[in-house]
């Protein structure tokens, strides 16, 4: 027995069940960064989770992580997530737009030439994948104080295409070492103005950002995604538990409704570290908490019998079964992707995989 499944209510949400879509980047944009029917039609078919959250949505073009991502920098993108969103509501489903800034993780090639921007100058090891192919990543540039207004007014513009989009609700993407949780972590800010230093200056920039998030949606229809031990891009923070404790507080203070809590590295461990008891966070946030990372049914229903999270999310597990929510129900087996169709093409490894009932006919004749 097991509440997993049942329709739930949130900040005043009805939900069909308390499984959530993680966000899951799949490059499948024009390079105008403009969703359409294709997306359309991949969300629809996975509008049977309780709440979809889109793939990271760059509020910039020179804040996107590669091209062809769908974005909501521009009003000329509103349009083509609004089909997204008229899809998955005719299926009666609910869609959280999850809004970002690469930060240093982007390319001059995406941002008209101009350089990457980060807290502090910094190069980031590895490789940039651009149209042309790979290249190394750039220096990024530190931003400078005065510039700070103009990343808040980036994510408050995005909010408000979110809105026009038909979204209902957003989510800040402040994890995984891009621009906001750059700011937060002491390895990747150096800073020593009001941006640097304390816990509560390298949280500053998080907070400004929802307080203007929240200004635009309510905090009930506001959410934000943390990953306080991950150490994506090898970034860390040598004191995890103090930073983030005062993040979750803020949240609590600007009403924030929902907390996508990440629980070790994403897609690669749930014990990437000692670190801390992230239910010290579970029980500090006051809102909505959807617990994140390599979840299975076994886990999943074992999470909600110690009511660990309100809702949890599942995301490569969605790619292969878009009615994984009904497969969970039954312990019917899982699809595994193949990943080679995680990032790009169109229609082929992105909305071609079947549902149970599509299987059993097609075995039926």
């Amino acid at each position: 027995m097991t509440d997993l499944f049942d329709p739930c209510e949130f900040n005043g949400l009805r939900l069909q069940n308390r499984i959530a879509l993680s966000p899951l980047t799949r490059t499948r944009s024009n390079e105008a960064g403009e969703a359409g029917a294709l997306q359309a039609l991949y969300y629809a078919q996975r509008a049977s989770a309780g709440l979809l959250i889109t793939e990271a949505t760059p509020v910039a073009a020179g804040g996107r992580g590669g091209p062809n991502i769908p974005g909501l920098w521009s009003d000329d993108q509103v349009a083509g997530w609004r089909q997204v969103t008229d899809a998955v509501h005719e299926r009666g489903g609910t869609i959280f737009c999850q809004l970002w800034h690469a930060g240093r993780l982007s390319h001059s090639s995406l941002g008209g030439g101009a350089a990457p921007i980060a807290p502090s100058a910094m190069t980031q090891p590895g490789q940039f994948f651009t149209l042309a192919g790979p290249v190394p990543y750039e220096e990024a540039r530190a931003l400078r104080t005065d510039e700070m207004p103009d990343i808040v007014a980036m994510f408050a513009s995005g909010a408000r295409r979110a809105k026009a989009a038909g979204f209902d609700g957003v989510e800040l993407h402040a994890a995984h070492s891009y621009l906001i949780d750059a700011f937060l972590r002491d390895m990747t800010n150096r800073r020593t103005d009001a941006y640097g230093g304390s816990v509560e200056n390298r949280a500053r920039l998080l907070v400004e950002v929802l307080e203007a998030l929240v200004a635009v949606w309510g905090g009930a229809r506001t959410a934000v995604r943390l990953a306080p031990i991950g150490h994506a891009y090898g970034a860390w923070d040598s004191d995890p538990e103090p930073l983030f404790t005062h993040v979750v507080e803020r949240l609590n203070d600007l009403g924030v409704g929902w907390l996508d809590l990440v629980e070790g590295d994403t897609g690669i461990s749930r014990t990437a570290e000692p670190g801390f008891d992230l239910r010290k966070l579970r029980r500090l946030f006051k809102g909505v908490t959807i617990a994140n990372n390599l979840y299975d049914r076994e886990l999943a229903i074992a999470a909600r019998a110690a009511d660990s999270a309100d809702l949890i999310a599942f995301g490569r597990p969605f790619i292969g079964n878009p009615d994984l929510v009904e497969r969970l129900r039954r312990g019917a087996p899982l699809t595994v992707a193949d990943p080679r169709g995680y990032y790009g093409g169109g229609a082929r490894g992105y909305t071609d995989f079947p549902t149970l009932e599509e299987e059993a006919a097609a075995a039926a004749g």
